[in-house]
C-alpha cells in the first residue's frame, strides 16, 4: 500500500469516527468547562487531524502534558488568545495587552488547573492501556475546539491531543443507501466518444482534402467507446442507418508513387472521436448494466480525426458498409497561406519579378536595392510538417 494510500484510509476512518467524536465527546467537555467556569464559555468541535503542524502554525500555546502510562500522555494546548480570553474573563481585563511568555504564576495555575480538571472528567472515554505497543509518529488524534466567550463573542483555539490506541469511538455504519440512483438520474456530464481508428501511410495523412472519406477500419457500427476522464466503458447503441452511404463499386486502389519517401510510407494510427458530447448518469447507468443506449442525439456532432493526440480535420459520421467513416469537412494541418498581395507600383518606379526557375537571373535596381519578394505560387503543394507527430519504432 503506497504511502498516499495508507493517509487515505487513515483520514477515512477519522471521518468514519466523527460522528462520535462530535455527539459524544465535546458535550463532556462543556459540562467540565460549565462546572469549573461557570456557563461563561462555548466549546465547539472544529474537526479532528492527525497533523498537529497545520493546527497550530502561526500560533503560541500553553501545553499542559498528563500522562496516562509510560508510553501514553494526553496534551491540552490553550492558545495565546485563548489563554487571554480565559483570564479575562476570571481576573478582569489587564490594562496591557496580553502576553504568553509574561504569565504569572497565578494565571498559569489557573489554566493548569482547569485542564487537569477537564482531563479527570474526560478519562472515562480513555480504554486501559495495551500491556505492550510499539510507539509511532501517527497514533495521535487532534480535536481542535473553538473556544467562546459568551458576552464578547471572542473565539480562538483550544486542541485536545489523545493517544488513538486508548481511544474506542463507535463507528455508525449505515444500514442502507442515502441515495437512489433515481436522484441522480438526470445530472449530465461531458464526456467524450471515440468512435474507431484506422492505420494509414502519412503520404495519406497529408493528402486528406475536403470531401474525403476515411473509414475507420477499427471500428464496430453496433459499438462505440465512452470516455469520462479516466473511466472508459464500451457503448451498445443501434447504429442510424441515416449515415448510410452507397458502396462505390468503382474504388481505385491507393499505389505509392515511385518518389514517396520514407516518411511517407511510415504508417500511423488514425483516431475519430465526437466533441464533448452531454450524457446524464441515467444514460451511464444503462450503459454499465450493458443495455442498448439511444445516443442518436450525438450524430449532428462533429467527428475530429486525430493522429499522435493531434488534430488533423474534422468532419460528419457516415457508415461504410459495416465500417463507421468521417466525411471531411474541415482540414487543419494546413498552414495559413501566404499573403502575395504587393503595394501597387509607383508610377515612377520599376515593379521588377524575377522569373522562377532562373537562379542566374539578376535583380533589377531600385534606387540600387535589390527588391525581396516572398511568394508562394497557388498551385504549389505546401511543405507537409512531420515534427508535428512522435512517431514508435515500431511505426518505421
Amino acid at each position: 500500500m503506497t504511502n498516499s494510500n495508507t493517509a487515505a484510509a487513515d483520514y477515512n476512518e477519522l471521518y468514519a469516527q466523527y460522528n462520535w467524536f462530535s455527539t459524544v465527546y465535546p458535550p463532556v467537555v462543556q459540562s467540565s468547562v460549565d462546572e469549573f467556569f461557570e456557563p461563561n464559555f462555548e466549546f465547539i468541535l472544529l474537526g479532528i487531524s492527525k497533523n498537529i503542524n497545520t493546527l497550530m502554525d502561526k500560533d503560541a500555546y500553553f501545553v499542559t502534558k498528563i500522562r496516562v502510562d509510560k508510553q501514553h500522555d494526553v496534551f491540552f494546548r490553550t492558545s495565546e488568545k485563548a489563554v487571554g480570553i480565559i483570564l479575562d474573563k476570571i481576573l478582569g481585563k489587564p490594562n496591557s495587552r496580553f502576553n504568553l511568555n509574561k504569565l504569572t504564576d497565578l494565571e498559569a495555575k489557573i489554566i493548569t488547573a482547569f485542564n487537569d480538571y477537564l482531563f479527570n472528567s474526560t478519562s472515562q472515554f480513555l480504554s486501559p492501556p495495551p500491556p505492550t505497543l510499539k510507539r509511532t509518529n501517527f497514533d495521535v488524534i487532534h480535536l481542535t475546539f473553538l473556544l467562546k466567550d459568551k458576552d464578547t463573542n471572542a473565539v480562538s483555539k483550544f486542541i485536545i491531543t489523545l493517544p488513538e490506541v486508548l481511544v474506542k469511538p463507535d463507528i455508525v455504519v449505515s444500514t442502507s443507501d442515502k441515495f437512489s440512483y433515481g436522484d441522480f438520474s438526470t445530472s449530465i456530464i461531458e464526456a467524450s466518444v471515440k468512435i474507431g481508428s484506422t492505420r494509414c501511410r502519412l503520404i495519406d495523412v497529408k493528402g486528406i482534402e475536403t470531401d474525403d472519406i476515411v473509414v475507420l477500419d477499427e471500428s464496430d457500427t453496433n459499438h462505440m467507446m465512452l470516455k469520462f476522464k479516466d473511466y472508459e466503458k464500451e457503448i451498445n447503441l443501434n447504429p442510424n442507418m441515416g449515415l448510410v452511404l452507397p458502396s462505390d463499386n468503382d474504388e481505385g486502389e491507393n499505389i505509392m508513387a515511385d518518389n514517396t519517401n520514407l516518411w511517407d510510407s511510415i504508417e500511423v494510427e488514425m483516431s475519430a472521436q465526437f466533441d464533448t458530447v452531454k450524457v446524464s448518469l441515467g444514460e451511464l447507468k444503462k450503459i454499465e448494466d450493458g443495455l442498448v443506449v439511444d445516443l442518436t442525439s450525438i450524430y449532428d456532432n462533429k467527428v475530429t480525426l486525430s493522429v499522435e493526440d493531434k488534430p488533423i480535420a474534422r468532419g460528419e459520421l457516415v457508415i461504410v458498409n459495416d465500417r463507421y467513416g468521417v466525411k471531411i469537412s474541415e482540414v487543419l494541418t494546413k498552414s495559413p497561406s501566404v499573403d502575395n498581395s504587393m503595394p501597387a507600383a509607383d508610377n515612377n518606379s520599376d515593379a521588377f519579378n524575377m522569373p522562377q526557375g532562373d537562379e542566374n537571373a539578376a535583380p533589377a535596381a531600385m534606387n540600387e536595392q535589390p527588391v525581396q519578394t516572398a511568394q508562394t505560387p497557388a498551385d504549389e503543394e505546401e511543405e507537409f510538417d512531420y515534427s508535428d507527430f512522435e512517431l514508435e519504432d515500431e511505426d518505421i
